[in-house]
């Protein structure tokens, strides 16, 4: 595997630039005016102080933006390792799993119980393998199309039962460990398209369960915003994300710690899916700390629909 890139090298080389351009700059402009000070033709070193001091200006600001494009392109270097690795190590996973199974039904003979579990395990093998290529096309889709006006009005509390039920399930958790609250206005819709918005709620959902096993407590709470907006809180009961790592979490291929150390599987996709599209659908995304509780909270706030009669 190719070693990760430091950022320290290009941050102490803009430094070193940028402080000798300075110090060429101050040392420059000092002999000039004791040059434009003794001598008869003054107007013609002002002249060239002006012009140097320009070209030096313009200079330091290349220098500036070569810096922050080089921090800019290392970080996405090192996410983009960080996503390699992840994906690598979800398609490997199941693969050995399956192929140990296969080999283990092939060259040896097994009670019908063993196979019927041998066959369960293969399947929730093929359904991780399933989930990743599916998380993968949605990204594929999502972050590189151009916003579209083609939303509906979709109500909230079925949707999110219907992504609540496919999450534990796949997680093999009780239904009853995602608790959703409607606010006592179950009609109440958001403005989206459906698609976009099972995959902005199955990816938090996932996020609050795989974060919070063995024993995930998830809460989520539709509430009433003024100006018609909508906010979906999704709150659980994981080890929390420090506040200065917050803002991170929604960059492309981020995820926080190693990925070669890290047992909780993902890509570091999600949930800059989830700001792409709730950005797209004039929506915005937060994340927060539970106070003394341990755990986080997202809240998606929408713009709001109209209210289906019950």
């Amino acid at each position: 595997m190719e070693p990760r890139r430091s950022l320290g090298w290009p941050i102490l080389l803009g430094i070193v630039l940028i402080g000798s351009i300075l110090a060429l700059g101050v040392g420059w402009v000092l002999v000039s005016i004791a040059a434009a000070l003794g001598s008869g033709n003054a107007a013609f070193y002002w002249t060239v102080l002006g012009v140097g001091v320009a070209l030096l200006v313009l200079v330091l600001a290349g220098v500036i933006v070569y810096l922050l494009l080089a921090v800019k392109a290392i970080a996405l270097s090192q996410r983009q390792s960080n996503f390699i690795d992840s994906v690598t190590h979800e398609l490997k996973s199941p693969i050995a799993s399956l192929k140990l199974y296969l080999q283990t039904l092939t060259r040896r003979s097994v009670s019908p119980e063993q196979q019927a579990a041998f066959h369960r395990f293969m399947l929730d093998d093929v359904e991780r393998l399933d989930t990743l290529i599916d998380h993968l096309l949605d990204a594929a889709k999502t972050l590189q199309r151009r916003p579209s006006g083609a939303v509906e009005e979709v109500p909230v509390v079925p949707l999110l039962a219907h992504a609540a039920d496919l999450v534990a399930k796949r997680h093999g958790v009780e239904a009853s460990c995602i608790s959703i609250d409607d606010g006592g206005n179950p009609g109440r819709t958001i403005r989206g398209r459906p698609s976009d918005l099972d995959i902005v709620f199955r990816n938090l959902l996932d996020n609050a369960v795989k974060y919070s096993l063995p024993k995930p407590v998830v809460e989520v709470t539709v509430l009433s915003m003024p100006q018609g907006v909508v906010a979906v809180r999704v709150a659980d009961n994981g080890p929390g994300i420090p506040q200065p790592l917050r803002a991170r979490i929604f960059r492309r291929f981020v995820r926080l710690g190693s990925e070669l150390e890290r047992s909780v599987p993902g890509t570091g996709l999600g949930l800059s899916l989830v700001k792409s599209i709730v950005k797209q659908l004039r929506g915005r995304v937060l994340v927060y700390g539970r106070g003394s509780q341990a755990g986080t909270v997202f809240e998606v706030q929408l713009p709001g629909g109209g209210e289906v009669a019950r």
